[in-house]
């Protein structure tokens, strides 16, 4: 169903689109450390939240383009277009509630979530929170529109306004910064302008009529509960998932901000960088949505297994030659970022430590998992996500971190055990060949 070329033309602009993301990101936080470290841990607090929603809102972006797929795997171009309109109406006025509830209760959460934390830390929180809000909305409806992108096979045009949104945000960021010395306003007011210009462009692109999938001309805007429960059925466990796990590692930031500003900046920059580190997992994974979900739409599960083998091999060739990159360069890596001499060694042992952790147990556990939701085998993934990360990932944070005094490390440590969990049960749910048999 797909050729080495289609394949090629899928993932080299998603692997592009993630460089750029996980870059701007690494730009933020070098900026910002100009600032100082407590502006460095404020945003780092701020992001986990920011974050967490995002992920909720690609999550369910999952759903709908799964569901497109599987129309476009039938054939039917107009039902994988009502499925990438409803999509984009419920994102929005979904994502619109959420911005509204987190302004209302943005100081609840950084003083309830996040427990006690310096003032210095807080001021900056606040002021980063209160303007980054207003950007979900944005970032949800791109995210959708880029999810149906991915379902027709075209990577390049959200790779392109992807490119757009993060070139402004860096230019945004080097003005304000440097220029106008904003500090931590300098970097949340381009993170808003560069995802409305986003927003706007990836729906306008969607306008097309002639492409395979569209927002149609004179359709009202009126919910069908059908596609609705289809794109549901799925996005809703993954957003739960996502959610869940996102939440996971804000209760355990809130221990690692216990541990002093040297632990929560090294938790920080080292999270930034582990966001390089997992790069090629998380492209090649949005690539077997795609491909994956087509496959099932048509029912032909023998493409399905042997695309799925094929692109987990790729997942561990990039994932190898990123992370050995990643370890050889650490010393330049903590140096861009001004740290002192305590905070980068801290920095370098977590990033050697999760280096090791990608290049064997990250794929099993985060990559093979999309076959299975682009089967609709959902509800196991959630099951053994929640299951694991209140037993391995928080549990043992508080018993590795704080109980055994291994500090910021023993979060790290848990985080991998967690992934080791996962990684078994969804292998073997693989195997079992049970995926197959959904049907929604």
């Amino acid at each position: 169903m797909f050729t080495k070329q289609d394949l090629k033309r899928l993932i080299l602009p998603l692997i592009i689109e993630q460089i750029l993301l996980v870059a701007v990101g690494m730009a933020d936080t070098i900026m910002i450390s100009s600032v100082g470290e407590a502006a460095v841990s404020g945003v780092s607090l701020v992001d986990t939240v920011n974050v967490l929603l995002i992920n909720l809102f690609t999550a369910l972006a999952t759903g709908g383009a799964v569901v497109a797929g599987h129309s476009l795997g039938q054939g039917s171009g107009e039902r994988a277009s009502e499925a990438a309109e409803q999509l984009l109406l419920f994102t929005s006025l979904a994502s619109i509630v959420i911005m509204l509830v987190l302004l209302g209760s943005r100081t609840w959460i950084l003083t309830h979530v996040f427990g006690k934390i310096e003032a210095d830390v807080m001021a900056d929180a606040r002021l980063y929170l209160l303007i980054t809000a207003f950007s979900i909305p944005f970032i949800a409806v791109y995210n959708a529109g880029a999810a149906i992108f991915r379902a027709m096979s075209d990577s390049r045009t959200s790779m392109i306004v992807s490119m757009i949104m993060n070139g402004v945000n860096i230019a945004g960021n080097a003005l304000l910064i440097y220029g106008m010395r904003r500090g931590v306003e300098g970097a949340a007011i381009p993170t808003l302008v560069s995802r409305m210009l986003a927003a706007v462009m990836i729906t306008m692109l969607l306008r097309n009529p002639r492409r395979e999938i569209h927002l149609r001309s004179g359709q009202k805007l009126r919910f069908q509960k059908n596609i609705i429960k289809r794109i549901c059925f799925i996005g809703i466990p993954n957003s739960i998932e996502n959610s869940v796990f996102q939440l996971g590692k804000i209760l355990v930031l809130s221990l690692a901000a216990g541990f002093g500003t040297t632990a929560l900046t090294a938790n920080a920059v080292a999270g930034n960088i582990a966001m390089f580190q997992i790069l090629p997992g998380m492209a090649i994974g949005y690539a077997v949505v795609t491909v994956v979900s087509q496959c099932v739409g048509a029912r032909n599960y023998d493409q399905a297994k042997y695309y799925t083998k094929l692109l987990v091999k790729y997942m561990y060739v990039g994932m190898w030659l990123v992370n050995l990159i990643v370890i050889f360069t650490c010393p330049l890596i903590v140096q861009a970022y001004h740290l002192s001499p305590e905070t980068g060694t801290l920095t370098t042992q977590l990033l050697i430590y999760h280096a090791a952790a990608c290049m064997t147990i990250w794929i099993p556990s985060f990559g093979l998992p999309n076959t299975l939701r682009a089967s609709g085998d959902v509800k196991i993934t959630l099951v053994v996500s929640l299951l694991s990360m209140w037993i391995f990932r928080i549990g043992f944070s508080f018993f590795l971190g704080k109980y055994l005094g291994w500090g910021v490390f023993g979060i790290w440590v848990a985080m991998t055990i967690d992934w080791l969990f996962r990684a078994v049960l969804f292998v073997i749910r693989y195997w079992s060949g049970k995926w197959q048999e959904i049907r929604f």
